[in-house]
């Protein structure tokens, strides 16, 4: 099993102010925990800035807002691309460098280089919407990513899955009138974004899975088994993408459902069981939320094992 692992020091270099819950220390915090001998076998890459970034944020974000977000970021000190979406002097890199893993990604999954990814970028993506920038997120890394696949791979059916603990509204938006993807998204709610009802439904390829504060592990994968994984392997992707997020767990700070540890291996090993019936086992997985650090760690390092083949400690 060959796992490309991205990530780069200039992520760190998103600051986005002391007590703001998406911080650089959750990169460390992962580092730290995925720098032990049973990880060795990672293939570690540190991702170029793609030439035509700009290119490829376009594929998915309006002139308008690509303009606006590269003028907004400071030469010094911050800015708030909303009321929760802080730059700063080193988030414009930190955000193209982004958009760079995840396509670069792609092409080392698509093309055979890899059997699969794991990208631990900041900032964020998936409620990026094609108009603005919101709830932490720059620009859409996972859309991006997904429309990369399309464009330049010229694949026709790509599947995300989503168990962040928010509704991606900004990727349900990107594809809402795409058949060509599925969006599946599991997430509390009512809640932030307010986006996610199941009634939200696209022209059948989007997939909500609304779950009520205090909903169980076990409830959880009763759902999927119910819904996303029947619906996923009828759609018979060419691609896996995934909106990783860990803040479903029970003891994250930002949020009420009751997930654990081991939910999150049952989540990967059942969406790696697909992909291998699907799509040869590519899958292409990138950060999202997470906001307890010893959590935050311990669950990348199990999601990451197991994409990887190796076991976690």
């Amino acid at each position: 099993m060959t796992t490309l692992y991205y990530s780069h020091p200039d992520f760190l270099n998103h600051d986005t102010r002391i007590g703001h819950p998406e911080c650089a220390d959750r990169l460390k915090a992962i580092e730290q925990k995925l720098s032990g001998p049973q990880f060795s076998g990672l293939i570690r890459v540190h991702p170029r800035l793609a030439e035509d970034v700009l290119d490829k944020i376009s594929l998915i974000h309006s002139p308008k807002m690509i303009a606006e977000i590269m003028a907004a970021f400071p030469l010094q000190g911050y800015a708030y691309l909303d009321a929760d979406t802080v730059v700063s002097a080193g988030s414009k890199q930190a955000a193209l460098l982004a958009v760079s893993a995840a396509c670069d990604a792609v092409d080392m999954v698509v093309t055979g280089d890899a059997d699969n990814a794991f990208c631990a970028v900041r900032p964020p993506g998936h409620h990026a919407e094609p108009d603005h920038a919101m709830g932490f997120c720059v620009f859409n890394n996972i859309a991006i990513a997904t429309e990369h696949a399309r464009t330049h791979h010229h694949l026709q059916k790509i599947a995300i899955i989503d168990f962040d603990v928010h509704h991606g509204n900004g990727t349900q938006k990107a594809f809402i009138n795409q058949p060509q993807v599925l969006y599946a998204s599991s997430h509390q709610w009512p809640y932030y974004p307010g986006s996610g009802a199941s009634t939200e439904c696209g022209v059948g390829n989007i997939i909500n899975l609304p779950l009520p504060a205090y909903t169980s592990g076990a409830q959880l994968r009763a759902k999927y088994q119910e819904i996303i994984f029947p619906a996923l392997k009828a759609f018979h992707p060419q691609l896996i993408l995934i909106s990783a997020g860990f803040d479903a767990h029970r003891q994250d700070p930002l949020a009420s459902l009751s997930l654990q540890d081991e939910d999150y291996l049952w989540l990967t090993q059942q969406i790696m069981a697909i992909a291998e019936q699907c799509c040869q086992g590519r899958i292409v997985s990138l950060l999202e939320g997470g906001y307890d650090l010893t959590v935050l760690a311990n669950c990348v390092a199990i999601h990451v094992g197991c994409l990887a083949g190796i076991a976690s400690q």
